[in-house]
Formats: C-alpha cells, sequence, structure tokens
C-alpha cells in the first residue's frame, strides 16, 4: 500500500511540474515512473508532451506509441501522435493519424467543450497536413515528367484518387458482366485505326442527319419507350421526345427506310468493327438531345462493348461524365467510352446536340470472347428470356 501510495504522490508530483512548465523535470520523474508502471496511459501520455516540450522528439515518439499499444483506439492519444509526426515533418504520416483520430472522436452530442474544440483542431491539421503532402508530391511527380498540366493522364487520375480528389468508378452492368476487363472510362480514341476514317466523314454524314431533321423531325422517336419490359431506371424520360433517336441499325436489324436516307453513313460505319450479337446488337442511331435536358447518371446493360459519339451537331454547352471524368463534344472528335460505368449527359444550351452512336466490341475481346458473349445471349432467347432495358 505504501508502495503504491509512493508511485501515486510521484506521479502527482510529475504532472505538476508538467502544468508548471518544468518539462525537463517532469520527464524525469515519467521516465522514472513508466518503469514502475507500464501499463499506466497517462504516464506515457504524460511523458510524450514533456518530450515534446524539451525538443525529443525521439522520445516522445517512443512514449506516444507505447500508449497506442495500450489504447489504439483513443483520440487524445492518436492526436498526440498526429502532433509528434507533424512537428518532425513527417506531413504524410501525420495526416492519416489526424484522420485517424477524427474516426474514432465520440458524436458531436456527446463532446464536451475542450474535445470539440480539439476535434475542431484535428480537423484543421489533418486538412493542412493533407495539402502540405499534395504539393510535396505533386511536385515530385511534375518534376519526373509524370503529371500534366492538363491532368488527363492516368497518373493525374492517380494521384487525384491518393487525395480524394476524384471518386472510383466501377464496371456495374445491369445485366451482363464479364470480368477480367480493365476499368477504362474514355478509351483514346488514338487506339483505333478505323477512328480516323469515320472522323474524315463528319460532315457528310451530318449532313444526312441535318436533311432528316429538316424534312422529317418526326422520325426521331424517344430513347425510351415503353414496351412491355421492365424498366430499371427511367430517368424521368420515358416517351420524352427530348431524348430521341433516330436508327439505322437497332438491335441487330438495319431500319431500312432509315438507313436508305443516311447512305453516306451507312458506309462510313463499314469499316468499324460493330458489336455483332444477333438480335441484340449493335444499335446505330442519331442521338438527339433537346435544349436544357439532363440524362441521370446511370449504368448500361452489358460490359461486353464499348459506347462511341461522333459529334454532329454541338451546340458548345454540354458534356458527357463517365464515372469520374468529364469531356465536352467536339465535332467530328469521337468519345469511346465503358457505358457499364456510371454515366451521364447533359445538354445545357439553347439548340439540339445531336451524335451517331453506336457500340463496339471491346478491343481485349479475342474472338474466342465474342463467341461466348454471343452464346450467352443466344442461350438466353432461346430460353424465353430477356435482359432488362436500360
Amino acid at each position: 500500500m505504501a508502495a503504491d501510495q509512493n508511485l501515486q504522490a510521484k506521479k502527482e508530483a510529475a504532472f505538476v511540474a508538467l502544468q508548471s512548465g518544468a518539462a525537463l523535470t517532469a520527464s524525469r520523474h515519467l521516465v522514472e515512473l513508466s518503469q514502475s508502471l507500464p501499463d499506466d496511459v497517462s504516464v506515457w501520455m504524460g511523458l510524450a508532451v514533456a518530450s515534446m516540450q524539451i525538443s525529443d522528439a525521439e522520445a516522445a515518439l517512443k512514449a506516444v506509441d507505447r500508449a497506442l499499444e495500450l489504447q489504439p483506439r483513443h483520440f487524445p492519444i492518436l492526436l498526440m501522435k498526429a502532433d509528434v509526426l507533424q512537428a518532425i515533418g513527417d506531413t504524410r504520416n501525420a495526416a492519416s493519424f489526424y484522420q485517424a483520430a477524427l474516426m474514432v472522436a465520440p458524436p458531436e452530442n456527446q463532446q464536451s467543450e475542450k474535445m470539440r474544440v480539439e476535434v475542431a483542431r484535428a480537423q484543421g491539421m489533418s486538412a493542412q497536413a493533407s495539402e502540405e503532402y499534395e504539393v510535396i508530391l505533386r511536385e515530385n511527380l511534375t518534376g519526373e515528367g509524370f503529371l500534366t498540366q492538363a491532368g488527363e493522364s492516368r497518373y493525374d487520375e492517380a494521384v487525384d484518387l491518393l487525395f480524394s480528389k476524384r471518386q472510383i468508378y466501377m464496371q456495374q452492368p445491369l445485366d451482363f458482366y464479364f470480368p477480367g476487363l480493365p476499368q477504362i472510362q474514355f478509351y483514346d480514341r488514338s487506339d483505333f485505326d478505323w477512328v480516323p476514317a469515320l472522323e474524315a466523314e463528319t460532315e457528310a454524314i451530318a449532313a444526312e442527319v441535318t436533311q432528316v431533321l429538316s424534312e422529317d423531325a418526326a422520325a426521331f422517336k424517344p430513347y425510351m419507350r415503353a414496351q412491355g419490359a421492365p424498366v430499371l431506371n427511367d430517368m424521368g424520360l420515358m416517351d420524352n421526345a427530348d431524348w430521341s433517336a433516330f436508327y439505322l441499325i437497332e438491335k441487330g436489324h438495319v431500319v431500312g427506310e432509315n438507313a436508305a436516307r443516311c447512305p453516306a453513313t451507312m458506309a462510313a460505319l463499314k469499316a468499324v468493327p460493330l458489336c455483332e450479337v444477333s438480335n441484340k446488337m449493335p444499335s446505330v442511331l442519331f442521338s438527339l438531345l433537346r435544349p436544357k435536358t439532363r440524362i441521370a447518371p446511370h449504368h448500361g446493360l452489358f460490359n461486353t462493348r464499348l459506347i462511341c459519339h461522333l459529334p454532329l451537331i454541338v451546340p458548345g454547352d454540354g458534356a458527357l461524365r463517365v464515372g469520374n471524368e468529364t469531356r465536352a463534344w467536339k465535332k467530328g472528335e469521337m468519345l469511346i467510352f465503358d457505358d457499364s460505368i456510371e454515366h451521364e449527359a447533359a445538354n445545357d444550351s439553347d439548340a439540339l446536340r445531336v451524335v451517331l452512336l453506336f457500340d463496339i466490341w471491346r478491343p481485349e475481346f479475342s474472338d474466342r470472347d465474342k463467341d461466348f458473349v454471343r452464346a450467352v445471349f443466344r442461350a438466353i432467347e432461346e430460353s424465353g428470356g430477356d435482359v432488362a432495358e436500360a
């Protein structure tokens, strides 16, 4: 009992010294106490504070690490570890510990006034440490030539994801998922050898759709039509002409009358590797968005294809978002994307937007892969099944 009382007296004396500013004296007492009270968190925390006050960062780290071993999810200890790391210039790890402290902090309605002050400080320090680390990392990567001014490379995206500047989006097709494919939002059109020839026909193709619009605008029908199949997400556009289509090929079948009106377009598509699946694909259409029309975020049915947009009538104020990347339509400049990743589109202008839209096989697919996809959909059709409408 006397020994316990003696240790308690030493502990009280150490903390009195610490509070009075005698950090060196407090440190000596607390080092001695840590030998006798190795599982007393308050001793290790006091020693960490005292060590910081006498500029002994190494001792402070050892003390706070021991406290964390005893109570790894304790807000004050995590905050102290972050403070020590920040003080010695380890901003990356400091940011991690500030974030960890915030994660274990009690709900605001359960915080004392002192706790609220510390939580606010942790939030501020977390943001500061993260910003400092980000600046250092970006400067280093830019100096090595990895990051671009436009910020459009995969390296830029990776760094943005690291700092939560972008969200991670993955393929989530509504009906059929083919595993093992790369998660690419927009493909580089320069990787497709057929693109330049098709882009070169932009004016001829645009002239054909312009003529259809001038002669028979009613030939454009709502893209989303109630046809008896389940509709998982109508996005407020069911039977709505604000998003309209003029099909040249629909679910693998040429729409004869429409195709006859657009011979240049049909000829230009002959060199394109359209995704051919009996009674299912491809679909080739002029897709029209009326002024101030937005297509809400959604996913396509399959990840076995890519969707292509050849912009033809571009009002200038609108864009397509796929995952965490947004691109504006530019006349004659192909956009190729994976529609099984969440995407949305908007025409915020006061004029029509029209693109030639079609689906192609994924470039990663072998002939065997294509045959498998065809077999899957053939079996679905023969069993009397069908897929949901997008």
